[in-house]
């Protein structure tokens, strides 16, 4: 192995990921992805869609999952900072309802994986940033879920300055808490 360093979170089955930076004068290189790599590691996934999107400072997106359909994550930023999370959704999981988070951005290279049964959201921390993910089934439009991103029975604790406007999608205001879970 050696081209990427896992860390194992306090949530079973979610995974930080740091690549191995070549560097030089010139700038770097780093494989983003290898698959022999992550089997290794003990992501034995085959992803079949990726997606990228751009948001300014303040955007806050999630916490989405998908119900019919879940699919497991790997997600990085390309440029900017963003406080990444999931939050443990699977049943009968000692951890259901818990949340982990942690700080990806362009300087640290991080990626964060992200197992199928976990609602997943993150909040813009600089100007704007760009974030791609990689994921093992396709999007299918009608098999959105998800959680209101405050909802106080999950607690996450969001790095939200003062001063920082909030930008959240009219769905995103809609969602319900982790109580009602299941029932949309």
């Amino acid at each position: 192995m050696g081209k990427i360093t896992v860390t194992t979170c306090d949530i079973e089955g979610l995974k930080v990921i740091e690549p191995t930076v070549f560097g030089d004068e010139r700038g770097y290189f780093m494989e983003t992805y290898n698959y022999n790599d992550f089997k290794e590691a003990g992501i034995d996934v085959q992803f079949v869609q990726d997606n990228q999107s751009m948001s300014r400072k303040g955007v806050l997106r999630g916490l989405h999952f998908q119900i019919q359909y879940p699919q497991d994550k790997l997600v990085r930023v390309v440029s900017g900072e963003v406080f990444d999370v999931a939050v443990d959704l699977r049943e009968g999981s000692p951890t259901f309802g818990k949340w982990f988070g942690v700080i990806l951005s362009a300087e640290n290279k991080k990626q964060f994986f992200i197992p199928k049964n976990f609602a997943h959201g993150f909040l813009v921390l600089s100007d704007t940033a760009e974030f791609a993910y990689k994921c093992t089934d396709f999007y299918h439009p009608n098999d959105e879920g998800g959680l209101i991103w405050n909802d106080p029975d999950i607690g996450v604790e969001w790095p939200i300055s003062e001063g920082m406007e909030l930008l959240l999608s009219e769905k995103d205001t809609k969602w319900h808490g982790i109580k009602d879970y299941g029932k949309q």
